[in-house]
This record gives C-alpha cells, sequence and structure tokens, in this order.
C-alpha cells in the first residue's frame, strides 16, 4: 500500500514539475514609449514587443488617445515577427496619453493591454479624423474573457482526479487485505 501511494506521488511531482505551459499567451515584454515615460516631444510611432511572434490579421489593433479621448495613431499596424507598431500624428497638447492594443496571440487568443505615457510639452499636432478615431477606439481593451481556460481550472481538475484515483487505490487495497 504504501509503495502504491508514493509511485502516485512520485508520479503527481513528475506531471508537475516537467510540465511546460501549452498556448500561452503573448506578453509584453518592451515599449517605445515606455509605461509612465515622462515625454517633451511626442513620438513619431509608437512600437510593442512582445515574447512570441504576433499573428497576421485585422484583429491588431493600436490606438494612441489624447487629452479629451482624441485619436493620434494613424495609418496600418505593422507586424514583424514578435514587433507591433503604427505611425503616430504629431501631439497637440501637454497631458496624460493612453496607448491601447489588441494583438492576435501566437497560441490564436486575444491580447489586450493599456501603457500610460504623459507628453510634458505641448506640440503643434491635430488629432486624427472623427472616422479614423472611431475605427482605432476599438483598440482600447474591452472587458474580455481572454479566451482561454484559467489555469486554477487544470489544476483544481487534476487535483480532483488524483484524490480520486488515491481514493480508489485505497480502497482496492483494503479489500484485499
Amino acid at each position: 500500500m504504501r509503495r502504491l501511494l508514493v509511485t502516485l506521488v512520485a508520479a503527481l511531482v513528475a506531471m508537475v514539475v516537467t510540465a511546460t505551459p501549452a498556448l500561452a499567451h503573448n506578453v509584453l515584454t518592451s515599449s517605445d514609449p515606455a509605461k509612465d515615460a515622462a515625454l517633451e516631444t511626442g513620438p513619431s510611432k509608437v512600437t510593442l514587443t512582445f515574447d512570441a511572434p504576433v499573428q497576421g490579421g485585422d484583429v491588431n489593433q493600436i490606438s494612441v488617445i489624447g487629452p479629451g479621448g482624441t485619436q493620434w495613431a494613424e495609418g496600418e499596424v505593422q507586424i514583424t515577427s514578435n514587433v507591433v507598431s503604427v505611425a503616430v500624428r504629431p501631439l497637440g497638447p501637454a497631458g496624460q496619453y493612453q496607448i491601447g492594443y489588441r494583438i492576435l496571440s501566437a497560441d490564436g487568443h486575444p491580447v489586450t493591454g493599456e501603457i500610460p505615457f504623459t507628453l510634458t510639452k505641448a506640440g503643434t499636432g491635430t488629432p486624427a479624423s472623427a472616422s479614423a478615431a472611431s475605427a482605432a477606439d476599438t483598440a482600447r481593451p474591452a472587458a474580455e474573457s481572454g479566451g482561454g481556460v484559467p489555469v486554477w481550472v487544470w489544476i483544481l481538475g487534476a487535483v480532483v482526479l488524483l484524490a480520486i484515483g488515491l481514493t480508489l487505490a485505497l480502497r482496492m487495497g483494503r479489500d484485499k487485505a
């Protein structure tokens, strides 16, 4: 009986230790401008770097929202492996700007996020037109489900299965004795 229990525990430990995440969502590793950066002049483009290649497609979007909800990103989103970028119009008023992004992760699920930065000196630029702004607003992260099953569900399922297996093994061992 003790041998069976030790074998089951060893098998569980081996599964947990050697398991690698499959289908992990992309993670933002850096951005230009950086999160919470204070800039005197606005960037000419926004560049986001992820830990894995980003899939192509129309779902990939970047917005740059300024004071008063104005849109400053313009043009098509460019994807080069794990780097996603978009051109930015010359910025206007000083204040808080928010980069919003939605990309198609390597595992096929959308990943969203926001990166704030501050323009410390007013520029001379004008925001994008209303039609461009409404199209780019879709890059603002919304309350999203993430698309995948949370890890804790898998862990809980494994613990329940292990408990059932252990209970059955102990009962079968008792009946033979």
